[in-house]
């Protein structure tokens, strides 16, 4: 991943706005990486990514649910409080 200071990122805008439709552009500032610009290709197949994984999630907790492996979140909360004081 191509990678840019804070004040390059700023200087140098257009360039790095040309480069982020190539690959994900890492922004440093004090060394650190603070942010990441990428293009809204790129962005948009990330959401879908995280949609389809959530969405998976989703199917597995219902049909947990529906064969009655689920646990009521009051007891399982009291439970574990009453497992960390003994």
């Amino acid at each position: 991943m191509y990678a840019l200071t804070a004040n390059e990122a700023k200087t140098q805008f257009g360039d790095l706005l040309l480069k982020a439709q190539r690959e994900p552009v890492q922004i440093n500032r004090n060394g650190k990486p603070v942010a990441v610009v990428m293009s809204v290709e790129d962005y948009q197949a990330l959401e879908d990514l995280k949609l389809s994984a959530l969405q998976q999630k989703i199917a597995q907790a219902t049909a947990e649910e529906d064969a009655g492996k689920a646990v009521d979140g009051d007891a399982f909360f009291n439970r574990l409080l009453t497992d960390e004081t003994d």
